[in-house]
């Protein structure tokens, strides 16, 4: 079972309003990510919200395999979202994929080499690259549940890259490494 964690609970203080919300042609930013899930092998969605809850909530689909978690402590970064998606997660899960809320170009098929990947080698931590520059989103193994839930959240998860070198994939998708912070870098991306 892989579940994927959709990071959502960020400040989005570069961008100005919630990136979540952003629009992409007729949908949100959100939207257009939980299609691209649903059509994937990711048994389940985890969408975790902080600041902006309210405002993103409505924007998000009510579907068998799609949760939503708060994290409270959403100021401390990123790792306190995903050690709030992970203490929700199954525990019968395989595998964690972290994909942020600021990474929509992923096409569904890219998620499912991925998975198909990281059951058949079982590796601790697998990362998508393209052209040879790491992207999204990377998949976590269940076997790093407790060092995860350790890490204090002023560390990002790359700080276990030492103890478990991740395996990495190359694929022909540009979308894993194209991410956004500002409306300008959103308008550029959307134009290409």
């Amino acid at each position: 079972m892989i579940n994927c964690l959709l990071l959502a609970a960020g400040e989005s203080r570069r961008f100005g309003s919630p990136k979540a919300l952003a629009r992409l042609g007729t949908q949100t930013v959100i939207e257009h990510i939980q299609h691209a899930l649903l059509q994937s092998a990711c048994d389940e969605i985890i969408i975790v919200l902080g600041a902006h809850a309210d405002e993103i909530r409505p924007s998000i689909f009510i579907h068998s395999r799609i949760r939503i978690v708060y994290n409270k402590d959403y100021n401390f970064g990123q790792t306190s979202s995903v050690q709030a998606g992970w203490k929700a997660a199954n525990p019968g899960t395989d595998g964690i994929m972290l994909l942020p809320v600021d990474c929509p170009w992923i096409a569904s098929t890219t998620m499912d080499t991925l998975i198909h990947h990281f059951k058949k080698h079982q590796p601790d931590i697998l990362i998508p690259s393209y052209l040879d520059k790491k992207g999204h989103p990377p998949l976590f193994h269940q076997r790093l549940r407790e060092e995860i839930l350790a890490l204090p959240t002023d560390k990002g998860l790359n700080s276990l890259f030492i103890e478990h070198p991740p395996q990495n994939i190359d694929m022909d998708d540009p979308g894993v490494v194209k991410s956004f912070n500002t409306l300008e870098e959103l308008e550029k991306l959307k134009n290409k």
